[in-house]
């Protein structure tokens, strides 16, 4: 028996099942013409499913593992697609109905609900904070209710607040609903390197978690960091000798109190005090592992003649870190 070869993906696709959506690799190598904003069908774990190509990207080396992209969206695809749309409103609303009727959902929100391409399944989406919540029940009201086959998606706040859109706190569309397609781990970590106020309605958003954009901007706080002292750190300024009461990262620059005046101050113009004076007591009590001096405190080293030629010099380091 001759062992089967599994061909090498030389293209794929970056595929969109929604319009602010996650990017899911298929392989259209079979499709040498296929371009960016085609609607293809695809295999998915819920079925035929249809797409978007939003990019292409060169196969991952050594991965063969890609679903094939089954063919191009036909006219009659995307007229069904249209028609099945437009029932998904009527469907949320049967199935709020459903719900209510049974009885014991009233701490379920029922969110959207969405019909593939061709009709054949139906998926609707709900959250709740009652994890406990029995959904057996409604789903098989619902599949005797509608042709499709139903199923049940329990959403994250995050996730509701995307798919209700609407306007975040900064007066513009949500980020969520315009161009976030995945969330990002955010953390209060994130608000405190930034300087922001801890103030819940300050750092919230309207799903009640922390605000996606603290991350924006968030490493280039942690980079600017880097080289600026910490407050309550002693510096030398070309004001005088003072004590570090904030950080401006984007400013590359500090304010220093001196006696009772306030003074911005540029990191060019700033000297560690603490760390120099770390250094000179360390050059000053002599060397801990070399009786001729001139090795990790920083003295110089005695005479060649006189020193232990087996041993050797170690460099005082340059710099010292403003952590």
């Amino acid at each position: 028996m001759t062992e089967q070869t599994v061909a090498t993906p030389t293209r794929i696709a970056g595929v969109r099942f929604q319009r602010v959506g996650k990017l899911y690799h298929f392989d259209c190598s079979n499709l040498p013409d296929v371009a960016i904003g085609d609607h293809v069908i695809v295999e998915t774990v819920r079925g035929e499913q249809m797409g978007q190509i939003a990019a292409f990207y060169r196969p991952e080396e050594g991965r063969t593992d890609y679903k094939p992209i089954l063919r191009l969206a036909t006219p009659r695809d995307l007229l069904l697609k249209q028609t099945w749309e437009e029932k998904q409103l009527p469907a949320l609303i049967e199935c709020r109905e459903i719900a209510t009727r049974l009885g014991g959902y009233e701490r379920c929100k029922f969110l959207a609900a969405q019909y593939s391409y061709d009709g054949s399944l139906l998926t609707v989406l709900y959250s709740t904070e009652d994890n406990h919540l029995n959904m057996n029940r409604l789903k098989n009201a619902l599949s005797a209710h509608f042709p499709s086959r139903v199923e049940l998606r329990q959403v994250g706040p995050r996730d509701v607040a995307k798919l209700i859109g609407g306007m975040g706190a900064c007066g513009i569309p949500r980020c969520c609903s315009t161009f976030l397609t995945e969330f990002s781990p955010i953390s209060i970590k994130m608000a405190k390197v930034q300087g922001i106020s801890l103030n819940p309605t300050e750092i919230t958003g309207m799903c009640g978690r922390l605000r996606c954009c603290l991350i924006y901007e968030y490493e280039q706080y942690v980079e600017a960091r880097q080289g600026l002292p910490k407050r309550n750190k002693r510096v030398r300024t070309p004001h005088g000798e003072g004590k570090v009461v904030d950080v401006h990262p984007l400013q590359d620059a500090v304010t220093v109190l001196i006696g009772e005046i306030r003074h911005v101050v540029k990191r060019e113009d700033l000297v560690p005090l603490d760390e120099l004076e770390a250094l000179e007591r360390k050059a000053q009590g002599g060397c801990a592992r070399h009786a001729s001096g001139g090795c990790d405190c920083g003295a110089r080293r005695a005479a060649p003649d006189r020193a232990d030629p087996s041993e050797e010099d170690d460099d005082l380091e340059d710099a010292q870190s403003w952590e």
